[in-house]
């Protein structure tokens, strides 16, 4: 269903253009009962990104990883975050890009991975589509330490977990990120046999 006949573009305006970037848009949008109402939003577009899943079956173990997130901090979370690894799409397909990131951020180089879902992660301000993927691994495919790019500003640390203690600090509020929450629980419900 399209709504692109339900919204007039009236203004836009980029708020900032630094890090990524933040606009202000001023439109017009036909409401459900037919009446135009005009509303004003800024959308921060930092472009699409892909996490993955890493896991052993065998093993019973998930791969995440642990690093500093300003914006996690500045609200609250005087920790590090745990994640599944991710990051930019930057131009590339969202597979290529995801297994250039777990290599980056984990050592690890993956075999088949299986795509899951793409969806938007905070769609009342941030214009980012969000492309998932699970992945079997086994120690012998870690190729060097990861840990991210220096230049990039990140220190990685790589977690090997086993699935039932990353569900148990998902239960303890250890585990707060949202995109690492949907991939275990995914995991719990497809991956894993109940222990």
């Amino acid at each position: 269903m399209s709504i692109a006949d339900r919204i007039r573009i009236q203004d836009v305006r980029t708020l900032a253009d630094d890090w990524f970037v933040l606009k202000k848009t001023t439109l017009d949008y036909r409401r459900a009962a037919g009446e135009w109402q005009t509303i004003s939003r800024e959308t921060y577009d930092r472009g699409n990104g892909a996490v993955i899943l890493l896991y052993d079956p065998d093993r019973r173990t998930v791969v995440l990883t642990r690093q500093f997130r300003y914006p996690a901090f500045v609200n609250g979370h005087d920790d590090l975050l745990i994640e599944a690894p991710a990051g930019l799409l930057d131009m590339a397909s969202p597979e290529a890009r995801i297994r250039a990131e777990v290599e980056e951020e984990t050592g690890y180089t993956v075999g088949a991975i299986t795509p899951l879902w793409d969806v938007f992660m905070s769609p009342g301000s941030v214009t980012e589509r969000l492309f998932f993927f699970v992945g079997r691994y086994t120690p012998r495919d870690r190729q060097r330490a990861g840990g991210g790019t220096f230049e990039e500003g990140e220190d990685i640390e790589v977690l090997e977990l086993g699935f039932d203690a990353a569900m148990a600090m998902v239960e303890a509020g250890t585990i707060r990120d949202a995109k690492t929450i949907m991939l275990l629980q995914y995991a719990a419900l497809n991956l894993f046999d109940p222990a």
